[in-house]
């Protein structure tokens, strides 16, 4: 057989294989929280695999191995730096508290603080965000199917989204955590054999170590001004901080086991993210030597497996990419359906019952699969539109999220002003100083506004506080992630 065709019958598999999973997955997704949260019932072990994979797309596949390609580690300061420590952040700052509180999505903790306005633009953005990024994942799905089955681009891209939409429909959140548990496994595997092989066939690091550039390991500005380490500064935090405040994650926290499990997930999610994700920076680095002048750096993964691996390594490697867009395209097709459910159906139905909230989860899925379809078909513009997004949620959500959890002084008009101060300072800072980080300065613009007036209107405004499921005020008490790691005898 053909290499195209044993990749072929490989991804076959894998995608019957995943189909399987979200069937077992649906007899535990009964009611909303089930299907939401997975009935806040995630081991470690899973409520792991599912951050790193939800985190570990192509963005980290392919993305970060080109930007190591073409500039070393200074290029993948965003990820996996960046994103290693957003993953650190969220367990030490939010995930016990969101556990404690058993709400369903992120934006139920704006709306007790800050209203329904809030909540309705925080909703917006971030459907926004997730559809750009789904779309963007499923061009890089048919452009991977593309190049290595020769299977047209807007095949792979349908074939892919189908799978996706149907696994994460029938199963909810257990489904998208199992599949990501095997999807881990197998990113792991591909990216691990794949470095082996091509450091046993280049002669080892040692072969490679001396043709590298003087800079290929430097991690910080070369030219020390104040405009280069506002824009370093901004790839450490510009890549974790939109996700912080978003569904994707938040949601881990909300389905874990425990306090606990919440809390140690996402600090072994962290450095196992930083671990593999310097795998396919490496494997950039070693091709900048092997294989220099690639028309698209992007392209250096699957480059280097057809150089280096035998067809059926191939197949198991092309699995592997599948798998890191998959994961990240499922979590973001669920976060879409929760917020949806949870946060824009009481806006038409009031006390919609929970098999109604259960079913529009569900029928969201496919609903926004459609949109994100559609936006990857017209891929000359999804890049642009997902980084427009995410820089309208860092400007205007981001701060009054953070502000919620941590500040009690913060209030509703606080939180509008810093909305609209935080938009406004990006588009002013886009057409005055267009050389500057303008969503840095629009996070900037946002917090101090939001410190101003929240202090300014503490009589008139008086803040909300935070309440459970059930409507009781929650504890605030003790909610640093300084649990011990292990349980105590």
């Amino acid at each position: 057989m053909t290499t195209e065709t044993v990749i072929f019958i490989g991804v076959a598999i894998y995608m019957v294989l995943m189909l399987v999973i979200g069937a077992q997955a649906s007899r535990k997704a009964k009611t909303s929280a089930e299907f939401i949260v997975a009935g806040r019932k995630l081991p470690i072990f899973i409520c792991t695999a599912t951050i790193i994979a939800t985190w570990f797309g192509g963005g980290t596949m392919m993305g970060a191995s080109g930007a190591a390609y073409d500039d070393g580690l200074l290029g993948v300061i965003a990820d996996p730096f960046g994103a290693a420590l957003a993953l650190f952040i969220v367990g030490m700052f939010f995930a016990r508290l969101f556990r404690r509180l058993r709400l369903l999505t992120y934006v139920d903790l704006v709306e007790q603080r800050y209203g329904k306005t809030a909540a309705f633009i925080t909703t917006i953005t971030n459907l926004i965000s997730n559809i750009g990024w789904i779309g963007a994942m499923l061009v890089a799905f048919g452009l991977v199917f593309e190049r290595l089955t020769g299977t047209p681009l807007e095949v792979g891209i349908i074939a892919g989204a189908f799978v996706i939409i149907l696994y994460t429909m029938i199963g909810g959140m257990w489904a998208v955590a199992l599949t990501d548990a095997w999807q881990m496994g197998i990113i792991m595997i591909g990216l691990v054999v794949l470095l082996v092989v091509v450091l046993i066939d280049v002669g080892g690091w040692s072969a490679i170590a001396p043709q590298l550039p003087e800079n290929t390991f430097r991690l910080l500005p070369s030219q020390h001004n104040w405009e280069h380490w506002l824009n370093y500064f901004r790839l450490w935090f510009i890549f974790g901080l939109t996700d912080v405040a978003g569904q994707n994650l938040i949601g881990r926290a909300m389905a874990a086991k425990s306090e606990r499990v919440a809390q140690n997930a996402f600090y072994l999610g962290s450095f196992g993210y930083l671990a593999f994700g310097m795998i396919p920076v490496l494997i950039g680095i070693i091709a900048s030597v092997t294989m220099p002048g690639l028309a698209s750096s992007e392209s250096v993964i699957p480059a280097m497996a057809i150089e280096h691996l035998h067809p059926v390594g191939v197949a198991v490697f092309v699995g592997a990419i599948l798998a890191a867009i998959m994961s990240s395209c499922d979590s973001a097709l669920l976060a879409c359906a929760s917020i949806t459910s949870r946060n824009l159906l009481p806006l038409v139905v009031r006390d919609p019952t929970d098999k109604q909230s259960l079913s529009v989860a569900r029928f969201a899925i496919p609903l926004y699969g459609a949109i994100a379809i559609f936006v990857a078909l017209k891929a000359q513009v999804v890049f642009d539109v997902m980084i427009d997004a995410n820089i309208v949620s860092l400007c205007s959500v981001v701060m009054p999220f953070f502000l919620a959890v941590w500040w009690k002084k913060a209030n509703r008009t606080g939180a509008l002003s810093a909305m609209v101060a935080g938009f406004g300072a990006w588009l002013i800072s886009r057409v005055v100083a267009p050389e500057l980080p303008g969503d840095l300065i629009g996070l900037g613009v946002s917090l101090i506004t939001m410190l101003a007036v929240s202090s300014l209107t503490q009589k008139f405004d008086p803040p909300r506080g935070l309440i459970d499921l059930d409507g009781n005020p929650v504890e605030l008490t003790d909610r640093l992630g300084v649990l011990p790691i292990f349980r105590r005898s």
